[in-house]
């Protein structure tokens, strides 16, 4: 099979980038997709090593190259079929929505509408999953659009919320369910199933 006819995909990361990761590892050898990059806006984000790990790709960027279009640019070049933010935590720039309309997503660790929005990531919808004592949370995939969290949603899976629970035990029941599902329904978008 030539390499153009692969789906590609491009992944966004700010942090570690364990599911970063589990895309990479689920499509290493996947008949039809392929990572064909990173981009991080951190430089201590453990997810670039990840990328250099599975030999993807894997550019830095500040936000005045997210601003001015650079980094809009240098994704164009992938010709990205979908691109997932995963664990990325700067909003898009209306200008890179709009290039890419309906092919980018992004995974949060609640249940939306609830506990989304500016500065709700990673322990902080968690602690206040605990504080507002849900009965359940879990994951969110949804489109991106030029507001945090409120693109349309793809897919939802909810895990009870234990009477013991602290933010970092839920923390790792949600991330399993993100690196259950995530890969799962990237596959289905870019197989048309979905």
């Amino acid at each position: 099979m030539a390499a153009s006819t692969y789906k590609h995909l491009v992944i966004f990361a700010s942090g570690s980038g364990s599911n970063a990761q589990r895309l990479m590892e689920y499509f290493k050898d996947h008949p039809v997709i392929r990572v064909v990059a990173l981009f991080s806006n951190n430089p201590a984000a453990y997810a670039l090593e990840r990328a250099w790990q599975f030999g993807v790709p894997a550019h830095l960027f500040n936000r005045e190259a997210f601003r001015d279009g650079t980094v809009l640019r240098q994704v164009q070049e992938y010709q990205p079929d979908l691109i997932v933010l995963a664990g990325f935590l700067w909003l898009m720039p209306a200008g890179f929505v709009q290039a890419f309309p309906r092919q980018i997503i992004n995974i949060h660790p609640a249940l939306l509408p609830k506990f989304g929005g500016k500065g709700m990531h990673g322990q902080h919808v968690h602690t206040a999953v605990l504080a507002n004592q849900e009965k359940e949370s879990g994951i969110t995939i949804h489109y991106v659009n030029e507001h945090y969290d409120q693109g349309a949603i793809l897919y939802q899976h909810s895990c009870p919320v234990e009477s013991q629970d602290t933010p970092d035990l839920l923390a790792k029941r949600v991330l399993a369910l993100e690196h259950t599902y995530l890969p799962r329904v990237v596959e289905e978008l870019l197989s048309g199933k979905k």
